[in-house]
């Protein structure tokens, strides 16, 4: 349904939660500080687009904020900012974070993630859960939950590369 807020029609926000696993050939210390240590975060974790800026302050309490310049094909351009906030963390065990994304200054979804680090034999089991809330939809907003499964798997693709790792 769709609610109609000052001449606006607003669509009902969206919920969706999912679990992308990456299976990482090294210890979890390791893992964990590809999150912790911005160098090595700027390799596997980058906003589209260009004159892209970066803040990392890894704390709880403390966040990430990235901002950037999207161009289409269609020569359109868009501005995303993405700021996240950490809840908990668990040296080589946990990293729980808030975040949001917004296009063009509206947010579009907000997320609670919980990146669960298991050793096992080879190294590690990363676990990426993702509570998601569509706030405001790309049209019908059919596209958006594989949108952002997507762009996960997308980035933890790059991490062990970031690592020094065979892909």
């Amino acid at each position: 349904g769709a609610d109609l807020v000052d001449g606006l029609l607003l669509a009902e926000v969206q919920h969706d939660t999912f679990t992308v696993t990456l299976e990482v050939a090294v210890a979890p210390e390791r893992v964990y500080e590809a999150f912790a240590d911005p160098v090595v975060r700027r390799r596997w974790f980058r906003l589209p687009g260009r004159d892209a800026t970066y803040e990392h302050d890894f704390r709880v309490g403390g966040g990430e904020s990235a901002r950037s310049t999207f161009r289409a094909l269609d020569g359109t351009t868009e501005r995303l900012a993405y700021d996240s906030r950490f809840v908990d963390l668990v040296p080589a065990q946990r990293i729980v974070l808030a975040y949001e994304t917004r296009v063009d200054d509206v947010l579009r979804w907000t997320a609670l993630v919980t990146v669960a680090l298991d050793p096992t034999d080879e190294g590690t089991r990363l676990r990426w859960t993702e509570q998601v809330t569509f706030v405001t939809p790309t049209g019908d907003g059919t596209h958006d939950l594989p949108h952002v499964r997507g762009g996960i798997r997308l980035q933890l693709n790059g991490l062990p590369g970031a690592l020094g790792l065979p892909r």
